[in-house]
């Protein structure tokens, strides 16, 4: 075989392997279910005190996920000196197991204004962080038990 020859049945040789390996299908991990009912508590405090109690908790906090399309809207209610009720939309995606999600609402100057705030959910684990001009805090919700 002459030296010409030798680099192009090589060059032949690694495309067919290319090829082979880009047509493997890679398996997909399925999506969490994050629609429904959850139940949790959220917390605000000053992360420059990181190890004293939280400024303020508010024992009960409920969402109601849907999905609409691309997006999930969250409907988020409780009681915290008077009931509130606000629905957010939130942009997420997939990674791995989990769904990130991330958002940003105006929940009004009486409630604080503008917050920010990313989040993770599992099929049973939905916890986030969110921050304000006046507060910052956390959220863990987790599955609503349904009563018989």
């Amino acid at each position: 075989m002459s030296n010409r020859v030798r680099p192009t049945v090589l060059l032949c040789a690694a495309a067919v392997m290319t090829a082979g390996l880009a047509s493997r299908q890679v398996p997909t991990i399925p999506a969490p279910d994050v629609v429904g009912d959850w139940a949790g508590t959220w917390s605000s405090y000053n992360p420059a005190k990181g190890a004293d109690a939280p400024k303020q908790l508010c024992a009960k906090l409920d969402a109601k996920v849907v999905k609409e399309g691309d997006v999930w809207k969250a409907t988020f209610t409780g009681d915290c000196g008077r009931p509130y009720k606000y629905t957010i939309t939130m942009e997420g995606r997939q990674a791995g197991k989990v769904v990130m999600f991330k958002g940003s609402a105006d929940l009004g100057p009486r409630d604080g204004g503008v917050y920010d705030w990313i989040g993770r959910a599992t099929d049973q684990e939905f916890v986030g962080f969110f921050t304000s001009s006046g507060y910052t805090g956390v959220f863990s919700l987790s599955r609503s038990k349904v009563e018989p």
